[in-house]
């Protein structure tokens, strides 16, 4: 081994020791076995081996049967009904080409109409469930693209978007629960192709590949960057910035006609009968009464997949919480003592979908099991040097889990209560929406080249893996002993 590497893993195993000197010996012996490299090799392997991790396309599957093979072999036990795998519908688009060429039109009397063919990746990137197809149309701005007249709200009134594209925003105009629904993506593609539109295409700051929505037969969805919008509005005299602030600031409707038009095509084959997988293994607790509670260490395993020849390999998101769930199991599996409480270790397939896996999960737990304790979350926790930490309010034990914890490590640079769910939630929120009490743990980043092709094995630091790992496991054993 390299002089350097071996330097590196003596001072990270001294600084254990030094810990070990003031606290409990007993749990410290166990997180003294979370490697960094060890962590960060099972973030390599599901960056770099398995084309992104589509749920329900053979390279997440693939992952799936890697990661029950691991668990397999750190002998975690299997549920008797599904073995290492449970099961569940899906459906899944593979976007194999897409092009788009926009016509400007002419701003001043001595100007020309512009049509630009568009680089897909900088320019655009279609949503990963768009239909099949080639459509012409102008656009058309609508706001936030939400119609909820019965809220006094309606970005659509008087609007024309019949056989046009839809040009807007992603968010709502108000911080209200009552419009979280209509953020949703489904609800928005829904309302504009029931209003007749060609598609949406969203105005994003950077693009981001998508799969969390369902093929609409005809409907071609997309994402815009901000250089792209700025060239559209300019007929208008808008640019996007001022144009975004002036909708979060007024909280009202600003929706207009553009003589800019898109002539949008989209190869792509869906998959409606697809199978994805959540990833499950777990260790028995050793209290009679108790070992039929578990507490749940979870992540989503899932990432986007490849799509017109650009994989995302996700290794933030999330390979690098499903390799801190591993490394958490082979610990307590390879720990002499056993907590009270069962303790099952899930990664969960379709998060970026829609958390389908882990809504699966919640609504079918095994027969061995008759409740859950608690559940603990990691999602995008590859990259900084601290740990942050989201939990729910209630009860007390789950803050005290997390100080206690902490206390050992000091690694946590932020926390809060989490008191309400929106539509972008990580795999915690399947298990809130049933009352089970949680922890949800990411790093501090920054987090860059989110769902983008940049988000590789080369941006993750073992460190802040190995870290985060000990301090999930702290929490796991604290709760599984209550």
């Amino acid at each position: 081994m390299p002089v350097r590497i071996t330097l590196v893993l003596l001072l990270n195993a001294f600084s254990i020791l030094l810990v070990l000197c003031q606290s409990d010996s007993r749990h410290l012996r166990i997180i003294s076995s979370i490697n960094p490299l060890e962590v960060y090799s099972h973030t390599k392997t599901l960056t770099n081996d398995f084309n992104g991790r589509l749920t329900g396309d053979s390279g997440y599957t693939k992952s799936a049967q890697w990661v029950a093979s691991k668990f397999r072999s750190w002998k975690l036990k299997s549920f008797d009904k599904f073995g290492y795998l449970q099961s569940f519908p899906v459906s899944y688009t593979i976007v194999q080409n897409a092009d788009m060429i926009i016509t400007l039109p002419a701003l001043t009397d001595t100007s020309k109409e512009q049509t630009l063919k568009l680089e897909r990746g900088k320019d655009f990137i279609p949503m990963l469930f768009s239909d099949s197809g080639e459509n012409n149309g102008n656009f058309v701005f609508a706001g936030w693209g939400i119609c909820a007249p019965e809220y006094n709200y309606d970005d659509y009134y008087e609007l024309d978007v019949k056989n046009k594209f839809v040009l807007c925003f992603r968010g709502t105009p108000k911080d209200d629960s009552l419009f979280t629904k209509f953020d949703e993506h489904r609800t928005r593609m829904l309302t504009a192709k029931q209003k007749g539109a060609l598609g949406i295409f969203y105005i994003y700051e950077e693009l981001i590949a998508n799969p969390n929505g369902e093929l609409i037969p005809g409907f071609n969805p997309a994402i815009i960057s901000y250089n792209l919008s700025d060239r559209i509005l300019a007929e208008k005299g808008w640019t996007t910035k001022s144009l975004l602030d002036s909708l979060k600031s007024k909280k009202r409707p600003i929706s207009f006609p553009l003589k800019a038009s898109a002539k949008f095509k989209v190869n792509s084959k869906h998959h409606p009968n697809g199978i994805g997988y959540n990833v499950i293994g777990f260790i028995e607790g050793s209290d009679a009464r108790l070992k039929k509670e578990c507490i749940v260490v979870g992540a989503h395993l899932d990432h986007c997949g490849t799509h017109m020849g650009l994989t995302f390999p996700g290794a933030n998101d999330n390979a690098s919480g499903s390799a801190v769930v591993m490394e958490i199991a082979k610990a307590i599996s390879q720990s002499k003592k056993t907590p009270k409480r069962s303790v099952v270790f899930v990664l969960f397939g379709g998060e970026e979908m829609g958390l389908i896996g882990s809504k699966h999960f919640v609504n079918h737990l095994p027969k061995q099991i008759s409740s859950v304790k608690a559940m603990i979350n990691f999602d995008m926790v590859g990259t900084g040097d601290g740990a942050w930490c989201g939990y729910s309010e209630e009860p007390d034990w789950v803050k005290s889990a997390l100080d206690n914890a902490n206390s050992v490590l000091n690694v946590v640079k932020g926390s809060r209560p989490i008191k309400k769910i929106g539509v972008r939630s990580s795999d915690f929120a399947s298990f809130y929406k049933k009352g089970i009490p949680f922890l949800t743990f990411a790093s501090n980043g920054p987090h860059l080249f989110y769902h983008q092709t940049g988000d590789t094995i080369y941006r993750i630091n073992p460190d802040i893996l190995a870290d985060i790992a000990r301090l999930g496991l702290l929490c796991a054993l604290y709760i599984a002993n209550l």
